[in-house]
């Protein structure tokens, strides 16, 4: 456990793990935790491994990626592949496998209520802390990251993240859990203040940030939750477990209590951020603040979703390959070739441009299974896994729809995140089906018992 939670943190604090050094010491920290993993079965004398099938789709993305590695000699002294770039995918590949392995890690070991809601705790903690020292860099920024390290990589640096919409997209997958467990009320009072204190910070230092597409997602989560929140509430009054109406005003005041204190930090927060900033933001594009005029969406994505598009017909049913979009691009740029571009800042044409209609198809059945395990999750009759299916689930969510924007889902650390509340996920669903089994046999013993 110690070891995976390391990894996490070591990824978002080596700038989102974007450098070589620190996807090999990534990869490095995986395979120590396979040996351990594997030490452990050779003193248990047991071996098991769990396979969500929410993994399915990602093996099988991996699958194809080394199927667009492979190649064959083209009889003039080199060799072709499906791939465009071959070593390119084959090192997009690698990484993709250590991801996909640290999953599997996770959902085998976060397998009790007890163990979940330590890791709930945890990602909450950490949460906060993450988005705290974020606001006090910011307010501080002296040119360096941890005011030591020279910042010779971007224009837009938040917290340890390179960019600041990779920060956002970190903070934007741990604020839901607090309101999560605040809404199913899975914890207590004192927690459920604490965790609104939470959510809140983290959502002050998203909108810090200034992540246009961060706070188009916030805003989306926000509804998300709302909703589940009002199907939550009108299937506990069906279900009879109504409170008493001599209760019903102190039980309002109580559920009241932590939104009202997260929106008291967030007002708080944002004043303090300062208002025209994020109004320029949002208005003129402008980081600034100084009521300049700042990108367009054309200059800051536009015009990369156009040569993407460009790929995707040139390549529509295999892709250029798994990680090849940088190589590629120069061939369908407008431009005279000379720019590099690494990623179309959009998770969902990127996968197109990769893959093709192959790529598109994997996505479409890994939606349909993530939604699934949400919705299943969330209707537990047990406080706990129904929050943190909620929690977990409105962080994936809330970074599906940031991938609309931006390329987080390509960042090794908020990867690693995303994989991490998709464990929580899928262990929060098996063990509510598991539940309502139990409490189904229950049920038809019951005849035979009173017969007798």
């Amino acid at each position: 456990m110690a070891g995976l939670l390391l990894a996490v943190v070591f990824t978002a604090l080596a700038h989102g793990a974007v450098e070589v050094w620190s996807v090999a010491l990534f990869e490095l920290m995986t395979v120590t935790l396979i040996l351990l993993w594997a030490i452990k079965w050779v003193v248990d004398r047991r071996l098991k491994i769990t396979i969500p099938r929410v993994a399915l789709p990602i093996i099988a993305l991996l699958l194809y990626a080394l199927a667009q590695s492979i190649t064959v000699p083209d009889g003039a002294g080199g060799v072709r592949s499906l791939s465009l770039d071959f070593e390119a995918t084959r090192r997009s590949a690698g990484v993709l496998f250590f991801l996909i392995v640290s999953f599997i890690i996770c959902a085998n070991f976060f397998v009790s209520p007890k163990r979940l809601r330590a890791l709930a705790f945890f990602m909450v903690i950490y949460g906060v802390v993450m988005a705290m020292f974020a606001l006090v860099q910011h307010f501080t920024w002296n040119g360096k990251f941890y005011w030591i390290v020279p910042n010779t990589r971007s224009a837009s640096p938040f917290g340890p993240f390179v960019s600041h919409n990779h920060f956002s997209g970190y903070m934007e997958m741990l604020f839901p859990l607090p309101l999560a467990l605040i809404i199913t009320r899975a914890e207590s009072r004192e927690a459920r203040l604490f965790f609104g204190f939470a959510a809140a910070i983290m959502v002050v230092a998203a909108v810090a940030s200034l992540s246009r597409g961060g706070m188009i997602s916030l805003a989306a989560t926000a509804v998300f939750l709302a909703i589940w929140k009002l199907k939550i509430r009108s299937e506990i009054r069906r279900a009879g477990r109504v409170e008493g109406r001599a209760s019903r005003p102190v039980a309002f005041i109580r559920s009241v209590a932590p939104v009202a204190a997260a929106i008291l930090v967030i007002a708080v927060g944002l004043i303090w951020v300062g208002p025209d900033r994020i109004i320029d933001r949002i208005t003129r594009g402008a980081l600034t603040g100084d009521g300049a005029q700042g990108e367009t969406f054309y200059s800051s994505r536009g015009w990369i979703w156009k040569d993407t598009l460009s790929m995707i017909r040139a390549n529509p049913v295999l892709g250029v390959g798994f990680g090849a979009y940088e190589t590629v691009y120069p061939a369908y740029s407008e431009g005279n070739g000379s720019l590099l571009v690494g990623q179309a800042h959009n998770d969902y044409l990127q996968i197109l441009a990769d893959c093709g209609v192959v790529g598109g198809l994997l996505a479409v059945w890994f939606l349909y299974s993530v939604f699934g395990s949400i919705s299943r999750g969330v209707r537990s009759r047990d406080r706990l896994l129904a929050g943190l299916s909620l929690g977990a689930g409105a962080g994936l969510f809330a970074i599906l729809v940031h991938s609309f924007l931006d390329f987080n889902l390509q960042l090794i650390s908020n990867v690693l995140l995303f994989l991490m509340l998709l464990a929580v996920v899928s262990q929060a669903e098996r063990l509510t089906t598991i539940g309502r089994r139990a409490e189904a046999g229950i049920a038809k013993a019951e005849p035979a018992i009173v017969n007798r």
